[in-house]
């Protein structure tokens, strides 16, 4: 690994969140038809989206990113106004792979959620076959909880979901080790 690639790992992408318009959900639809994306989730109806916008129970989010902070990608939360304290990351899409932006995006995510929000446990599904994902979120502190086997129907065929999640304890033993730094 050279020296460029081994600071671009340890360095996260500079993004930031910003709630979701109605005029990003084109933006956020066609990531979700985007053929790179639709073997890994589960397509929602732009009706489905705009419900997430406006119910105080979600947070959508545009991550906004490089120079200009362009849209990047969009992230959307689930439970947080639940009184067990439990947010679920329900999506994340990141437009271009391999650049850092969903690591950052992740850690942005998690601040807010602990944070700002007030989360105790912090959980998401991710399909058995994104290994690229899994990987980002154990790389990320999400403990695996277990496995929802043969859980979605996928164009060829099932696919089971892998149960993830991070405890506000477990986060906060994170930042106090200097695992939490943000560009």
């Amino acid at each position: 690994m050279t020296a460029a690639v081994a600071a671009t790992a340890k360095t996260p992408a500079r993004v930031r969140l910003r709630p979701t318009m109605q005029s990003d959900l084109d933006y956020v639809l066609s990531l979700e038809q985007d053929p790179a994306n639709l073997p890994f989730i589960t397509p929602w109806e732009r009706t489905q989206h705009e419900a997430a916008i406006r119910f105080p129970d979600f947070r959508h989010f545009i991550i906004e990113a490089g120079a200009g902070l362009d849209a990047a990608g969009f992230v959307i939360l689930i439970g947080c106004r639940s009184p067990n304290q439990s947010l679920e990351l329900k999506r994340m899409v990141v437009q271009e792979k391999g650049l850092g932006r969903g690591r950052a995006a992740l850690r942005v995510v998690k601040k807010i959620v602990f944070d700002d929000l007030g989360a105790h446990r912090f959980w998401l599904d991710v399909k058995e076959r994104n290994a690229r994902a899994q990987g980002l979120y154990q790389g990320e502190g999400f403990a695996l909880e277990g496995r929802l086997r043969d859980a979605v129907r996928v164009a060829d065929g099932r696919d089971s979901l892998i149960v993830m999640s991070m405890l506000a304890p477990e986060f906060a033993a994170r930042r106090a080790q200097g695992l939490e730094m943000f560009a």
